[in-house]
């Protein structure tokens, strides 16, 4: 029954793909925005979301997080059109809708050639950030983990691959050799750290305890080498800003806790920023 239910989301998203190509950018962007602003609510529970918004925001007035919900969708809905044209975000006509701030972190990172961790988390389209840091001239490994539908994964991986990041590394014992052989070519890494995962720790995000992956803590462990925190937002439609801040060297008696307490601060600050742009739809603190 889960193959069936894969396969018809394969074959809706193939046509939808199709449809946006028609119809452009501008167009499947505002029309998927309003689309899941309908039927998002159908497939994610309301309550689960309201209720991970108050964790975050707890004085947020009824009629904001009615607002914040809603506007999660229509970014969710143009995130996934704007697949669509990953392509044209690279090397195509979009090219120029990415403003980058801190550009100049960039070039010292390249010109010190030492690797960084770079960390964000789902905010915006959050797959423009790898595209511009490899776009950049950085050499980057990012770590993702593969969607449960097999069918659709395929194509993602290919999209990523192709036009994202090269170098993907999947999430897994497999993917930290991989990640690790890397890190010895001196590759930076990028990885979300906003999700659940079950061999995390658990550490504070916003105020509660919640599942934390311990990467880019044990990578600053092991290669003493600085976090780099990315943040990107929709200024409007189709247009983005990613900001590059300053890399945090963190001390040698800094812990792995210590250090992924503190990136979950920083995770936090970057959403509150503009909390209609991240993904509040996954129980994060299951």
């Amino acid at each position: 029954m889960k193959h069936i239910k894969y396969f018809i989301q394969f074959l809706l998203t193939i046509f939808s793909f199709f449809l946006f190509k028609i119809l452009g950018i501008k167009l499947s962007s505002y029309l998927c925005g309003k689309l899941f602003q309908l039927i998002g609510p159908f497939f994610r529970s309301e309550k689960i979301i309201h209720s991970n918004i108050i964790r975050a925001i707890p004085h947020v007035s009824s009629d904001e997080l009615n607002k914040i919900t809603k506007l999660m969708w229509n970014n969710y809905g143009r995130i996934f059109s704007e697949y669509m044209f990953i392509k044209n975000f690279r090397m195509g006509k979009l090219a120029n809708k990415i403003e980058i701030e801190g550009v100049h972190i960039l070039e010292e990172i390249k010109k010190s050639n030492k690797q960084v961790v770079f960390i964000s988390g789902h905010l915006s389209n959050f797959e423009l950030m790898a595209l511009s840091l490899e776009k950049s001239g950085i050499k980057l490994a990012a770590i993702y983990r593969p969607l449960n539908n097999f069918f659709l994964n395929g194509i993602m991986e290919r999209i990523r691959k192709k036009y994202i990041c090269k170098k993907q590394i999947k999430k897994g014992i497999g993917g930290l050799k991989k990640l690790i052989y890397l890190k010895k070519k001196n590759y930076s890494t990028a990885l979300m750290i906003d999700q659940r995962v079950s061999e995390g720790i658990l550490s504070n995000f916003f105020n509660e305890k919640a599942l934390t992956t311990t990467i880019p803590a044990q990578l600053v462990k092991k290669f003493n080498i600085p976090v780099v925190p990315v943040y990107i937002e929709r200024i409007k439609d189709v247009n983005f800003r990613i900001t590059i801040n300053s890399p945090i060297k963190f001390r040698e008696s800094d812990s792995i806790e210590d250090i992924t307490k503190e990136l979950n601060l920083i995770l936090e600050k970057m959403i509150l920023k503009k909390p209609e742009q991240w993904i509040w739809s996954h129980n994060r603190w299951k």
